[in-house]
């Protein structure tokens, strides 16, 4: 071969054998990530309808809301003024990481 040294011999594969972790422990990561995004917006969906039947005085139904979208999700209802709000939340795995995911929403109470 052109230029090889003997000493170079097995480079490239011990440079692919640690390259190829690292991409796949980056694709796993990127997967969760995709995934809590997804966690996301389901509890932020969840979080308005528990709002409005919250406003429109159904509170116990409002929590079911947000436990039927998102396995293992909370709901908290509160009061801010003139709004009934609800805050879910739940945490979703990405890897060996528990990262809290949480979403909140308000509604005029009376449920106009």
């Amino acid at each position: 071969m052109i230029g090889t040294d003997a000493r170079d011999r097995g480079s490239v594969s011990a440079e692919f054998a640690v390259a190829v972790p690292a991409v796949v422990v980056l694709i796993a990561l990127a997967i969760g990530a995709l995934g809590a995004g997804s966690v996301k917006v389901r509890l932020q969906d969840a979080a308005a309808d528990a709002a409005r039947l919250a406003a429109r005085g159904e509170a116990s139904r409002a929590a079911g809301i947000v436990g039927a979208a998102v396995s293992g999700a909370r709901a908290t209802i509160g009061s801010d003024g003139d709004l009934v709000c609800v805050t879910a939340s739940t945490e979703v795995r990405i890897a060996v990481f528990a990262v809290p995911v949480w979403a909140e929403s308000c509604a005029l109470d009376g449920g106009l």
